[in-house]
């Protein structure tokens, strides 16, 4: 595929600049012997590039919408999401005492906000607060997620109903301020469609930095201050939310009088659109490859991690441990931003999830190759097997991810974009819920309990399985490369009342604003 030299001409001449220096170094070296200096400039250009890039999408795009994508996605979904992953689990086997099977039952409900996204979306679309669309939003998923964070810290044992209902609330904040970020996302890839693989780079890898930090610290935390204490701690990333909703750039709307007509008027809009847009080949074909291709992904999360920590089955991992294995892991989903980012962003959609989908299912084959401990008869200890094994599926995992987000961009009409890439990421949430239920009820048929591991590999192997089975519907993912257009332009404004620049639908910086006019 050929660059995207068509699209960048604003920012070309920034991504270029460290990739200048090296080549006027080598020039310099060819006429004057100075090698020392010329290693220093390409070690210096390493450090720089990231920087220029940060520069680059600051300037074209409004700084404080870069940092709250760092707050949201760094700070928000990584730390607190990786964090909560790993203490989570030790709070349902440690403190609650629940069986595997049904753990992932009840981690399958903490997806119900995030399939709630498109009415999330639909009320920051359509309902402004005081002249806001974005900004009280932000306030209300902080407000939401500190209250749940410090409930289930500080009052003590409670019962699995209620403990349930404050682990929801905690990711309710999490999804409520996510569907905010995402919505002046959307509207920013369709303005500057250049910078729409640039965004979700930067998505992904703030994301795998937060991860990095929460798998980090999750088992020191745990083994010094319980699931509970640690639990308590994430009230802290939840309380700055609060702080982004009162810094972040947004223009206020001047018809206070008429927001709640106006409002009702654009809800009845934008479910209309949001059907019409639905109802197109070109939309609903990706759409449902993305939620197949998770369902049928069954999880068997919570019975490796129950396997993993068992002294008698398994390997006994310990807290820490078991932090350092996500942890590295992150670090791997890090490094899939960056192939992905450096290598693979020009690709057509379709070649591109074709690969890593077989390679998705091929790495889920080193989970078997532990569970049956093969591993030990090729000599290869468990930590080292297990951290190869985190990293590989990882990166794939991440590789096979992030097209599938920029394909959800680019399947958003403009003018209700924050509602309808809601939807689309509501219909990958109930993937996800599937995946869960689905690993759930294999555990449960297998007799996968606390303490009988003796089918774990079966359910691992059904996985891979499924996994593999999904490269037979590829057929439904566009052909077309990353920046081009995939939807009509006139999908909505063609019979239905919707103006692409109606203001209660704006977060967009000065700079772009300045540059489409």
């Amino acid at each position: 595929m050929e660059p995207l030299q068509d699209q960048e001409l604003e920012d070309k001449p920034l991504i270029n600049i460290s990739k200048q220096t090296p080549s006027i170094s080598n020039q310099s070296q060819s006429q004057f012997p100075v090698p020392e200096t010329c290693t220093k400039t390409n070690i210096l250009s390493v450090f720089l590039e990231p920087v220029q890039w940060l520069q680059m999408l600051s300037s074209q795009l409004n700084p404080s919408f870069i940092f709250g994508i760092v707050l949201v996605y760094g700070l928000s979904q990584g730390f607190t999401g990786s964090f909560f992953k790993v203490v989570t689990d030790y709070y349902w086997k440690d403190v609650q005492k629940v069986q595997p099977s049904m753990v992932q039952i009840y981690i399958g409900l903490y997806y119900i906000p995030w399939i709630m996204k498109p009415v999330w979306g639909l009320f920051t679309d359509v309902f402004p607060i005081k002249g806001y669309h974005r900004r009280p939003y932000f306030i209300a998923a902080g407000v939401l997620g500190v209250g749940s964070s410090l409930m289930v810290g500080l009052l003590g044992k409670l019962p699995n109903a209620v403990a349930l209902g404050c682990l929801i609330g905690m990711t309710a904040g999490i999804a409520i301020a996510d569907v905010t970020i995402d919505a002046c996302i959307a509207r920013n890839s369709i303005e500057v469609r250049a910078l729409a693989s640039d965004m979700q780079s930067l998505c992904g890898f703030c994301s795998s930095a937060g991860a990095l930090l929460g798998y980090s610290t999750s088992g020191f935390l745990v083994h010094h201050l319980g699931p509970q204490g640690a639990l308590g701690l994430l009230a802290i990333p939840a309380a700055l939310l609060v702080v982004l909703g009162f810094v972040i750039y947004e223009p206020r709307s001047t018809s206070l009088h008429s927001e709640k007509k106006k409002a009702v008027e654009n809800l009845e809009v934008a479910m209309k659109g949001m059907y019409k847009s639905i109802k197109c080949p070109q939309v609903w074909k990706p759409s449902l490859y993305m939620y197949l291709s998770l369902a049928l992904s069954i999880s068997t999360h919570e019975g490796q991690f129950y396997w993993y920590t068992d002294p008698e089955a398994g390997p006994a991992f310990s807290q820490e441990f078991v932090g350092v294995i996500y942890a590295i892991a992150a670090v791997a989903s890090m490094v899939g931003v960056l192939i992905y980012h450096k290598t693979l962003k020009d690709y057509p959609f379709r070649n591109l999830l074709l690969f890593a989908q077989i390679l998705y299912g091929m790495s889920g084959m080193l989970d078997l190759v532990f569970i049956l401990r093969w591993n030990l008869i090729l000599g290869i200890p468990d930590y080292f097997f297990v951290i190869m094994e985190q990293c590989v599926s990882h990166i794939i995992s991440r590789i096979r991810w992030m097209p599938m987000i920029v394909l959800s961009t680019r399947l958003c009409p403009k003018g209700i974009e924050g509602t309808f890439f809601a939807l689309l990421m509501c219909i990958d949430s109930l993937g996800s819920l599937s995946s869960k239920w689905g690993g759930g009820i294999v555990l449960h048929m297998l007799n996968v309990t606390r303490t009988d591991f003796t089918n774990l590999w079966l359910a691992i192997l059904i996985r891979n399985i499924l996994r593999l089975a999904t490269l037979g519907l590829i057929f439904l993912v566009p052909k077309g490369d990353q920046s081009s257009e995939l939807i009509p332009t006139d999908i909505l404004t063609k019979n239905l009342d919707i103006t692409p620049d109606d203001e209660g639908l704006q977060l967009v910086s000065i700079n772009v604003k300045n540059a489409v006019a």
